[in-house]
């Protein structure tokens, strides 16, 4: 049976370039970067060489890039490294966040933390002014996300950072769906603290960045040896800091060429639904200026009402199709979408989301195919429910 696989927000495929990139320090240079001979000093000279590669894309400088095991790990490091360095007890936020922010900002409230959160308006927007309104003596970090994994949305991050700056509160941004689509630069968004993760551009899992701006006040949550300038224990990942920045590097190079292509399958795709559907479905988020590789659909049946977006997303993986009803995070969760509650949608409706996230090797004929197969199964299920 054929498969297409439109869940790229989800993961990606590794790259062969990185695969390439990576075999030798699974094999003959497999060395520990911190160990004191030959082999540990060759991992060494290779993961530097990352850091350096990683630093120059991001516009940081290399002592300021931080591996970890991911986005989820680099999200808990700059919410709990932040608020352990300084006096204030609040963390701004958006109910519109990764679970990794939102869960970890809720479980500050153990030690005393303080999530505030502001709201988005109903394209997931967050107003700046918003956020200086938030902002008082007991702010300890602004964290918020560049563009949203669900919808697609691009918050406007350079002028919240601004606005961070003036009041001299430290400003975190998850660019996990940012990075490799869109630029990203930290001095140019403001940015103090960020989140990186390599499965999402076609590198390894099990990798990614934070990065943290000198003299930035921050303290360390994981211990356990002198990696990373005693600010993150544990053995490096060798192999999965060489894929990062190959993928890093190549995401960049190529992005212009692959916005393009998104463009291209999103117009197809959109057309598509026009024609079968007309009225009887809703995009959710800013369909005109958000990234063009997310795209979140909500079908309604000829009365307006929600479809089961469950039974729609098991009647898709039957015919091939591999599409997501949110966050890989919460996929499987029989509950609403927080993204799409926090943006005002009701239940039903938010119920009967999918979200497509394209991959640079999607083609027009994949796109064809679902269009085919969701006008199939939708009328099936519009039989089914009649009966």
């Amino acid at each position: 049976m054929k498969t297409v696989y439109f869940d790229h927000a989800a993961t990606t495929p590794v790259d062969e370039r990185v695969l390439e990139a990576m075999t030798p320090y699974f094999t003959n240079q497999y060395g520990n970067a911190n160990s004191p001979h030959q082999l540990g000093n060759n991992a060494k000279v290779a993961v530097e060489d990352a850091r350096e590669t990683i630093a120059e894309i991001i516009g940081a400088e290399p002592a300021e890039i931080i591996f970890t095991s991911g986005g989820t790990e680099s999200d808990n490091t700059a919410i709990k490294g932040a608020l352990n360095a300084t006096a204030g007890s609040e963390i701004i936020t958006s109910h519109l966040e990764h679970h990794a922010v939102v869960h970890t900002a809720e479980a500050t409230k153990r030690d005393g933390g303080k999530p505030i959160y502001v709201e988005s308006d109903s394209k997931g927007y967050i107003d700046p002014a918003k956020i200086e309104e938030a902002i008082n003596d007991d702010t300890a970090l602004v964290s918020l996300m560049h563009v949203n994994n669900e919808i697609g949305t691009i918050n406007p991050i350079k002028e919240i950072g601004e606005i961070c700056s003036n009041h001299d509160i430290p400003f975190h941004s998850d660019t996990v769906q940012s990075v490799g689509k869109i630029p990203v630069d930290v001095d140019e968004l403001g940015l103090d603290f960020l989140s990186i993760s390599g499965h999402k551009i076609y590198g390894p899992k099990g990798i990614g960045v934070f990065y943290m701006r000198h003299a930035t006040p921050w303290l360390p949550w994981m211990h356990g040896g002198s990696q990373e300038r005693r600010r993150r224990g544990g053995t490096l990942n060798v192999p999965g800091i060489i894929g990062l920045a190959k993928a890093m590097e190549l995401a960049v190079n190529d992005m212009n060429e692959h916005k393009k292509h998104f463009q291209s399958l999103r117009k197809r795709l959109i057309a598509g639904l026009d024609d079968i559907f007309g009225n009887r479905y809703q995009i959710n988020g800013d369909k005109e200026n958000g990234v063009p590789h997310i795209i979140n659909i909500s079908f309604l049946d000829p009365e307006g009402e929600g479809l089961d977006g469950e039974m729609l997303l098991l009647n898709l993986d039957v015919e091939g199709i591999c599409v997501s009803n949110g966050s890989a995070c919460t996929s499987g969760a029989m509950e609403p979408s927080h993204v799409l509650d926090g943006i005002g949608l009701d239940n039903k409706t938010a119920n009967s989301s999918i979200r497509l996230s394209l991959g640079k090797d999607n083609t027009a004929d994949e796109i064809d195919y679902f269009l085919e197969k969701i006008e199939l199964v939708i009328n099936r299920m519009m039989s089914t429910a009649e009966a």
